[in-house]
């Protein structure tokens, strides 16, 4: 299964090292062109796949789904792959954002 990051710097160098391919992005047009191009919408960042080779699985940080919010909300509402898995960035979780473990005893009651 093929993955691709959007995220800082050394994020893309961390997953870099172990086979995954991604695009730096530090503001809003960075992201949306490595987004797009990802995707198949267009795009012209240097390394971003092009729609043959799209990626099943799109990696975002916090930061960059920020700044793609409602892209990344049309795109999920489509159903289409690469399905988007949001993580943390380098700095961690940002501020008021629940963790994968407090939404999941959110959505089944269970406190462990």
């Amino acid at each position: 299964m093929k993955y691709f990051v959007i995220g800082e710097r050394e994020l893309i160098l961390g997953f870099g090292l172990v086979g995954v391919s991604g695009a730096v992005a530090v503001n809003r047009d960075e992201a949306l062109d490595a987004f797009n191009r990802v995707t198949g919408r267009g795009g012209t960042i240097v390394g971003a796949p092009v729609v043959e080779e799209r990626p099943k699985v799109l990696i975002l940080t916090e930061e960059v789904m920020d700044l793609l919010s409602q892209e990344v909300l049309d795109w999920q509402l489509k159903g289409d792959y690469p399905l988007i898995v949001e993580i943390p960035g380098i700095k961690g979780h940002l501020e008021g954002r629940k963790t994968m473990t407090d939404a999941i005893r959110e959505a089944i009651g269970i406190h462990v």
